[in-house]
Protein backbone atom coordinates (compact mmCIF):
# COMPACT_ATOMS: atom_id res chain seq x y z
CA UNK A 1 0.00 0.00 0.00
CA UNK A 2 1.14 3.53 -1.20
CA UNK A 3 1.28 6.13 1.36
CA UNK A 4 0.85 9.82 0.03
CA UNK A 5 3.65 11.82 1.51
CA UNK A 6 3.50 15.53 1.25
CA UNK A 7 7.15 17.59 0.33
CA UNK A 8 8.08 20.72 1.51
CA UNK A 9 10.85 22.66 -0.48
CA UNK A 10 13.16 24.71 1.20
CA UNK A 11 14.01 27.59 -0.85
CA UNK A 12 16.22 29.21 1.81
CA UNK A 13 19.51 28.73 0.19
CA UNK A 14 22.17 31.35 -1.87
CA UNK A 15 23.73 30.10 -5.26
CA UNK A 16 24.25 26.52 -3.99
CA UNK A 17 25.08 25.22 -7.07
CA UNK A 18 27.88 27.89 -7.11
CA UNK A 19 28.88 27.41 -3.62
CA UNK A 20 28.30 23.36 -3.26
CA UNK A 21 31.61 22.53 -2.09
CA UNK A 22 31.96 26.14 0.43
CA UNK A 23 28.95 25.49 1.72
CA UNK A 24 29.29 21.44 3.05
CA UNK A 25 32.80 22.15 4.04
CA UNK A 26 31.65 24.72 6.43
CA UNK A 27 28.75 22.71 7.71
CA UNK A 28 30.40 19.83 8.10
CA UNK A 29 33.36 21.47 10.05
CA UNK A 30 30.73 23.38 12.14
CA UNK A 31 29.22 20.06 13.18
CA UNK A 32 32.25 18.33 14.33
CA UNK A 33 33.55 21.16 16.30
CA UNK A 34 29.54 21.32 18.08
CA UNK A 35 29.67 17.59 18.47
CA UNK A 36 33.72 17.58 19.89
CA UNK A 37 34.10 20.75 22.19
CA UNK A 38 30.03 20.41 23.82
CA UNK A 39 30.69 16.67 24.31
CA UNK A 40 34.25 17.29 25.78
CA UNK A 41 32.80 19.64 28.66
CA UNK A 42 30.31 17.40 29.24
CA UNK A 43 32.74 14.65 29.97
CA UNK A 44 34.61 16.34 32.23
CA UNK A 45 31.22 17.71 34.38
CA UNK A 46 30.41 13.85 34.66
CA UNK A 47 33.96 12.65 35.38
CA UNK A 48 35.16 15.02 37.86
CA UNK A 49 33.68 15.36 41.37
CA UNK A 50 35.20 18.52 41.87
CA UNK A 51 33.15 20.08 39.24
CA UNK A 52 29.69 18.15 40.56
CA UNK A 53 28.21 20.96 41.42
CA UNK A 54 24.29 22.72 40.65
CA UNK A 55 26.08 25.64 38.17
CA UNK A 56 27.91 22.79 35.97
CA UNK A 57 25.19 20.54 35.84
CA UNK A 58 23.16 23.42 34.61
CA UNK A 59 26.27 24.08 32.19
CA UNK A 60 25.79 20.37 31.17
CA UNK A 61 22.56 20.56 30.25
CA UNK A 62 23.10 23.85 28.46
CA UNK A 63 25.83 22.12 26.36
CA UNK A 64 23.65 18.94 25.88
CA UNK A 65 20.75 20.52 23.98
CA UNK A 66 23.51 22.19 21.78
CA UNK A 67 24.10 18.47 21.27
CA UNK A 68 20.86 17.31 20.40
CA UNK A 69 20.04 20.47 18.50
CA UNK A 70 23.08 19.71 16.35
CA UNK A 71 22.37 16.28 16.27
CA UNK A 72 18.97 17.17 14.62
CA UNK A 73 19.67 19.70 11.68
CA UNK A 74 22.95 19.11 10.90
CA UNK A 75 22.26 15.90 8.78
CA UNK A 76 19.78 16.77 7.36
CA UNK A 77 21.43 20.40 6.15
CA UNK A 78 24.51 18.36 4.68
CA UNK A 79 22.24 15.77 2.65
CA UNK A 80 20.15 18.62 1.14
CA UNK A 81 23.38 20.93 0.85
CA UNK A 82 24.35 17.46 -1.71
CA UNK A 83 21.50 17.01 -3.11
CA UNK A 84 20.11 18.40 -6.12
CA UNK A 85 16.65 18.83 -4.70
CA UNK A 86 16.40 20.55 -1.47
CA UNK A 87 12.81 19.29 0.09
CA UNK A 88 11.80 17.85 3.62
CA UNK A 89 8.77 15.54 4.19
CA UNK A 90 5.96 17.49 6.04
CA UNK A 91 6.27 15.32 9.40
CA UNK A 92 9.90 15.84 9.23
CA UNK A 93 9.12 19.42 9.00
CA UNK A 94 6.53 19.33 12.05
CA UNK A 95 9.72 17.65 13.85
CA UNK A 96 12.15 20.49 13.24
CA UNK A 97 9.86 23.07 14.15
CA UNK A 98 9.51 21.42 17.20
CA UNK A 99 13.12 20.88 18.43
CA UNK A 100 14.00 24.24 17.35
CA UNK A 101 11.40 25.88 20.13
CA UNK A 102 11.54 22.73 22.84
CA UNK A 103 14.88 23.01 22.91
CA UNK A 104 14.96 26.55 22.54
CA UNK A 105 12.80 27.12 25.16
CA UNK A 106 14.38 24.65 27.91
CA UNK A 107 17.44 26.62 26.98
CA UNK A 108 15.81 29.93 28.52
CA UNK A 109 14.13 28.44 31.08
CA UNK A 110 17.85 26.59 32.17
CA UNK A 111 19.12 29.77 31.88
CA UNK A 112 16.57 31.18 34.20
CA UNK A 113 17.42 28.23 36.64
CA UNK A 114 21.17 29.30 36.11
CA UNK A 115 20.45 32.96 37.50
CA UNK A 116 18.49 31.86 40.32
CA UNK A 117 21.37 30.09 41.56
CA UNK A 118 24.23 32.52 41.19
CA UNK A 119 21.52 34.89 43.40
CA UNK A 120 21.73 32.08 45.78
CA UNK A 121 25.29 31.00 45.56
CA UNK A 122 26.54 34.92 45.97
CA UNK A 123 23.74 36.49 48.01
CA UNK A 124 22.32 33.57 49.97
CA UNK A 125 25.90 31.92 50.63
CA UNK A 126 24.63 30.39 54.08
CA UNK A 127 21.45 29.28 53.12
CA UNK A 128 22.65 28.22 49.30
CA UNK A 129 23.50 24.06 50.17
CA UNK A 130 20.29 23.47 51.89
CA UNK A 131 18.02 25.45 49.47
CA UNK A 132 20.13 23.69 46.57
CA UNK A 133 19.86 20.40 46.76
CA UNK A 134 20.95 17.54 44.18
CA UNK A 135 17.58 16.50 44.23
CA UNK A 136 16.44 19.89 43.58
CA UNK A 137 18.30 20.56 40.88
CA UNK A 138 17.26 17.34 39.31
CA UNK A 139 13.51 19.11 39.40
CA UNK A 140 14.54 22.00 37.76
CA UNK A 141 16.20 20.52 35.10
CA UNK A 142 13.46 17.89 34.59
CA UNK A 143 10.91 21.27 34.92
CA UNK A 144 13.17 22.86 32.06
CA UNK A 145 13.05 20.16 29.50
CA UNK A 146 9.45 18.84 29.93
CA UNK A 147 7.44 22.17 30.31
CA UNK A 148 8.92 23.73 26.70
CA UNK A 149 8.52 20.32 25.18
CA UNK A 150 4.78 20.04 26.15
CA UNK A 151 3.74 23.24 25.30
CA UNK A 152 5.32 22.88 22.26
CA UNK A 153 3.96 19.43 21.49
CA UNK A 154 0.54 20.70 22.04
CA UNK A 155 1.15 23.79 19.65
CA UNK A 156 3.09 21.29 16.60
CA UNK A 157 0.14 18.99 17.40
CA UNK A 158 -2.67 21.38 16.56
CA UNK A 159 -1.05 22.94 13.93
CA UNK A 160 -0.37 19.62 11.81
CA UNK A 161 -3.79 19.15 11.48
CA UNK A 162 -4.01 22.32 9.05
CA UNK A 163 -4.69 21.79 5.44
CA UNK A 164 -1.35 23.06 3.00
CA UNK A 165 -1.88 25.32 0.55
CA UNK A 166 1.70 26.31 0.24
CA UNK A 167 4.65 23.51 -0.42
CA UNK A 168 7.60 26.05 -0.74
CA UNK A 169 9.50 27.68 2.16
CA UNK A 170 11.76 30.24 2.14
CA UNK A 171 14.41 29.10 4.73
CA UNK A 172 16.84 26.20 4.87
CA UNK A 173 14.88 24.41 8.07
CA UNK A 174 11.67 24.57 9.16
CA UNK A 175 10.49 26.97 11.83
CA UNK A 176 7.66 29.22 12.85
CA UNK A 177 7.19 30.39 8.96
CA UNK A 178 5.28 26.58 8.84
CA UNK A 179 2.32 29.09 9.59
CA UNK A 180 2.66 30.31 6.47
CA UNK A 181 2.22 27.35 4.19
CA UNK A 182 -2.01 26.54 5.96
CA UNK A 183 -4.07 27.73 3.35
CA UNK A 184 -5.99 29.56 6.25
CA UNK A 185 -4.20 31.44 9.06
CA UNK A 186 -5.90 29.84 12.48
CA UNK A 187 -6.63 32.75 15.30
CA UNK A 188 -6.40 30.80 17.95
CA UNK A 189 -3.54 28.95 16.75
CA UNK A 190 -1.34 32.47 16.65
CA UNK A 191 -3.04 33.44 19.84
CA UNK A 192 -1.78 30.27 21.48
CA UNK A 193 1.94 30.38 19.74
CA UNK A 194 1.89 33.72 21.03
CA UNK A 195 1.25 32.21 24.56
CA UNK A 196 4.09 29.49 24.14
CA UNK A 197 6.73 32.15 22.94
CA UNK A 198 5.59 35.13 25.95
CA UNK A 199 5.65 31.80 28.41
CA UNK A 200 9.18 30.20 27.09
CA UNK A 201 11.06 33.20 26.12
CA UNK A 202 10.01 36.78 27.21
CA UNK A 203 9.01 35.27 30.83
CA UNK A 204 12.38 33.54 31.52
CA UNK A 205 14.20 36.65 30.19
CA UNK A 206 12.46 38.87 32.36
CA UNK A 207 13.06 37.17 35.26
CA UNK A 208 17.01 36.45 33.99
CA UNK A 209 16.98 40.49 34.19
CA UNK A 210 15.50 40.67 37.13
CA UNK A 211 18.01 38.78 39.40
CA UNK A 212 21.22 39.76 37.71
CA UNK A 213 20.08 43.52 38.87
CA UNK A 214 19.21 42.04 42.35
CA UNK A 215 22.52 40.36 42.28
CA UNK A 216 24.64 43.68 41.28
CA UNK A 217 22.64 45.46 43.57
CA UNK A 218 23.55 43.23 46.62
CA UNK A 219 26.98 43.05 45.85
CA UNK A 220 27.65 46.37 45.00
CA UNK A 221 26.30 46.83 48.62
CA UNK A 222 29.57 44.70 50.00
CA UNK A 223 32.34 45.93 48.44
CA UNK A 224 34.71 46.28 45.06
CA UNK A 225 36.05 42.35 45.74
CA UNK A 226 32.51 40.96 46.00
CA UNK A 227 31.55 42.44 42.89
CA UNK A 228 34.53 41.70 40.38
CA UNK A 229 33.52 37.70 41.87
CA UNK A 230 30.25 37.94 41.34
CA UNK A 231 31.06 39.36 37.64
CA UNK A 232 34.01 36.67 37.23
CA UNK A 233 30.91 33.97 37.85
CA UNK A 234 27.77 35.65 35.75
CA UNK A 235 29.32 37.01 33.01
CA UNK A 236 29.82 33.68 30.62
CA UNK A 237 25.68 33.08 32.21
CA UNK A 238 25.33 36.97 31.00
CA UNK A 239 27.36 36.60 27.11
CA UNK A 240 24.81 33.40 26.98
CA UNK A 241 21.62 35.02 27.70
CA UNK A 242 22.56 37.58 25.57
CA UNK A 243 23.62 36.01 22.42
CA UNK A 244 20.37 33.60 23.08
CA UNK A 245 17.72 36.50 23.21
CA UNK A 246 19.58 38.11 19.96
CA UNK A 247 19.00 34.84 18.02
CA UNK A 248 15.39 34.21 19.50
CA UNK A 249 14.92 37.91 18.46
CA UNK A 250 16.05 36.97 15.23
CA UNK A 251 13.96 33.72 14.85
CA UNK A 252 10.69 36.48 15.20
CA UNK A 253 12.39 39.04 13.09
CA UNK A 254 12.56 35.81 10.32
CA UNK A 255 8.77 34.75 11.42
CA UNK A 256 7.06 38.30 11.28
CA UNK A 257 8.59 39.82 8.39
CA UNK A 258 10.15 37.13 6.14
CA UNK A 259 8.71 38.74 2.57
CA UNK A 260 10.66 41.91 3.54
CA UNK A 261 14.02 40.41 4.15
CA UNK A 262 16.11 39.86 0.97
CA UNK A 263 17.06 36.19 0.50
CA UNK A 264 20.79 36.64 1.34
CA UNK A 265 19.92 38.19 4.89
CA UNK A 266 17.32 35.47 5.54
CA UNK A 267 19.99 33.16 4.40
CA UNK A 268 22.25 34.79 7.12
CA UNK A 269 20.00 35.20 9.63
CA UNK A 270 19.07 31.20 8.98
CA UNK A 271 22.44 30.06 9.56
CA UNK A 272 23.00 32.05 12.64
CA UNK A 273 20.09 30.40 14.21
CA UNK A 274 22.01 27.08 14.00
CA UNK A 275 25.37 28.03 13.77
CA UNK A 276 26.07 30.60 16.56
CA UNK A 277 24.80 29.32 19.61
CA UNK A 278 25.36 25.59 19.71
CA UNK A 279 29.33 26.39 18.32
CA UNK A 280 30.05 29.28 20.54
CA UNK A 281 28.99 28.20 24.00
CA UNK A 282 31.47 25.52 24.72
CA UNK A 283 33.91 27.79 24.45
CA UNK A 284 32.38 30.94 26.26
CA UNK A 285 32.45 28.36 29.15
CA UNK A 286 35.76 26.43 28.44
CA UNK A 287 37.37 29.80 28.64
CA UNK A 288 35.72 31.70 31.38
CA UNK A 289 35.23 29.33 33.92
CA UNK A 290 37.84 29.09 36.16
CA UNK A 291 37.45 25.14 36.91
CA UNK A 292 36.60 23.98 33.45
CA UNK A 293 39.31 25.70 31.46
CA UNK A 294 41.98 24.54 34.08
CA UNK A 295 40.56 20.55 33.60
CA UNK A 296 41.00 21.74 29.58
CA UNK A 297 44.03 23.17 30.24
CA UNK A 298 45.53 19.68 31.60
CA UNK A 299 43.67 17.68 28.83
CA UNK A 300 45.98 19.99 26.12
CA UNK A 301 49.03 19.48 28.29
CA UNK A 302 48.56 16.01 28.32
CA UNK A 303 48.16 15.39 24.26
CA UNK A 304 51.44 17.50 23.79
CA UNK A 305 53.41 15.79 26.14
CA UNK A 306 52.53 12.35 24.30
CA UNK A 307 52.98 14.34 21.31
CA UNK A 308 56.92 15.17 22.11
CA UNK A 309 56.94 11.67 23.10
Amino acid sequence: MELNVTYITLDGYVDLEKYRALYFVIVCSAFVVIICSNSTIVCLIWIHKNLHEPMYFFIAALLLNSILFSSAFYPKILVDILSEKQVVTYSTCLFQWYIIYAIGGAEFWLLMFMALDRYLAICKPLQYPTIMTKSRVNVLLTVAWTVPALQVAILITAASQKKLCNFITRGIICNSTTYKLHCFPSAALKKFGLYVMVNLIFIPAICNCFTYIRIFIITKRRGLEVRKKAMRTCLPHLIVLFNYFCLGSFDVLLARFEGQFPKLGRFIMSLQLILYHPLFNPFIYGLKMKRISTHLQRIFCAVKHDERL
